[in-house]
């Protein structure tokens, strides 16, 4: 099968995936962690990827409010054990997946292309791209 061979999750890595987010965006919620490192600062759990095998599991956070996302990983990583163990007991899987905690930057991205995009250098090509095809038009109106 190519499925294999693809870097495509299947359903089921969706949906476990899913799963174990809500889990533990349930736990960050209710304050059931208890550490320092997480102490007023609150975290979105963007997204968990899950390995094919079910056994490996990265989960994406972002510390709302432009907290130190560092000290949030750290703190994740010094819970992990009570994590694992709370969704052995919320989640019905053979295996509980190892947590990794990693740092989601996508919004950060996000926000730099669309600084690109508003920049004066792009607005400008932009423009340029416009006044180019209203000439093609034009022309194109006019018989050719």
């Amino acid at each position: 099968m190519a499925r294999r061979d693809s870097k495509i999750p299947t359903q089921r890595q969706l949906r476990v995936g899913e799963e174990i987010r809500h889990v533990l965006a349930m736990f960050l919620e209710r304050g059931e962690i208890r550490d320092p490192g997480l102490e007023g600062t609150p975290v979105t759990i963007t997204e968990v990827r899950i390995s094919p095998d079910l056994r490996k599991a990265t989960v994406f956070v972002v510390p709302l409010g432009g907290g130190d996302a560092d000290r949030v990983l750290k703190a994740l990583g010094r819970a992990r054990p009570f994590l694992r163990r709370q969704l052995a007991r919320d989640v019905k899987l053979r295996n509980v997946p190892d947590l990794t905690f990693a740092e989601d930057t996508t919004f950060d991205e996000a926000s730099r292309i669309e600084r690109l995009l508003h920049s004066p250098e792009v607005s400008r090509d932009l423009a340029r791209d416009d006044d180019r095809d209203g000439e093609v038009d034009e022309g194109s109106a006019h018989g050719t």
